[in-house]
C-alpha cells in the first residue's frame, strides 16, 4: 500500500506471527491502563502461588473431608448358637466364671458406703449468687442492734441494703448499701469482736 506521503506501509500480517501481534496488543493495552494490568498480574501471580503451594509444597496426608463418609453397614451378628460336640462340655464350663458365696454377698451388701465429702467451692461468683455467711453475719448484727427486722438469710435484699445504709449514716460512712470490708470492721468494732 502506498501512502500519500510516498512511504510504503505494510499492514501487520496476521498469519505469520500471531503471538507477536497478540503480545504487541497486550503491551499496548498494558501501557494504556497500567493499574488494571498490575491488578491482573497480581491476581494471576497469587493464583499461581496458591496452586503451587497446594499441589507441591504441602507435606503429609490431605486433610479430612468436610463431610464424613457413611459408615459401612455392620455385618449381621451371628446369633445362631454354635454346635458343640456331645461329651465335650464339663460342669465347670456351665458354671459362672466368678462365683461368690451367699455369705460373702451378705457381707458385701451390709458394708455401708462412705458418704462423699462435700466439695469446697472456690467460686466467688457462686458466693455472690448463693447465701453468703458474711452477709448472714452482717444481717444478724444489724438486727441485734436495732437497724431493722432482718432475717439472716445470707442474701443481700432490699431490707438488708436499707439497714446497711442506716448504719452507714449513723456512723458517717460513705453510703453504699453493700457489704464492704469497712462495714464489717465497723460492725466488729461496735460488737467488740469480729463478726465473721
Amino acid at each position: 500500500m502506498r501512502n500519500p506521503g510516498g512511504e510504503n506501509r505494510r499492514a501487520p500480517s496476521r498469519g505469520g506471527a500471531p503471538t507477536a501481534f497478540l503480545g504487541s496488543r497486550l503491551l499496548l493495552r498494558a501501557t494504556q491502563r497500567p493499574v488494571d494490568s498490575f491488578a491482573i498480574l497480581g491476581a494471576a501471580a497469587a493464583t499461581l502461588v496458591i496452586i503451587v503451594n497446594a499441589v507441591f509444597l504441602q507435606a503429609g496426608a490431605p486433610p479430612a473431608p468436610f463431610v464424613a463418609a457413611p459408615a459401612p453397614p455392620a455385618a449381621a451378628a451371628d446369633t445362631k448358637p454354635k454346635a458343640v460336640m456331645q461329651g465335650t462340655l464339663k460342669p465347670a464350663d456351665l458354671a459362672p466364671a466368678h462365683t461368690v458365696s451367699a455369705q460373702r454377698q451378705q457381707q458385701i451388701a451390709s458394708v455401708p458406703l462412705p458418704a462423699p465429702a462435700p466439695a469446697r467451692r472456690n467460686d466467688p461468683i457462686a458466693d455472690l449468687i448463693g447465701p453468703s455467711p458474711r452477709i448472714a453475719a452482717v444481717q444478724r448484727v444489724l438486727s441485734e442492734y436495732g437497724y431493722g427486722q432482718i432475717k439472716p438469710t445470707g442474701m443481700l435484699d432490699n431490707a438488708t441494703s436499707e439497714a446497711i445504709e442506716k448504719f452507714e449514716r449513723d456512723h458517717k460512712l460513705a453510703l453504699s448499701g453493700r457489704v464492704s470490708d469497712k462495714l464489717v470492721s465497723e460492725l466488729g468494732a461496735m460488737t467488740g469482736h469480729p463478726i465473721e
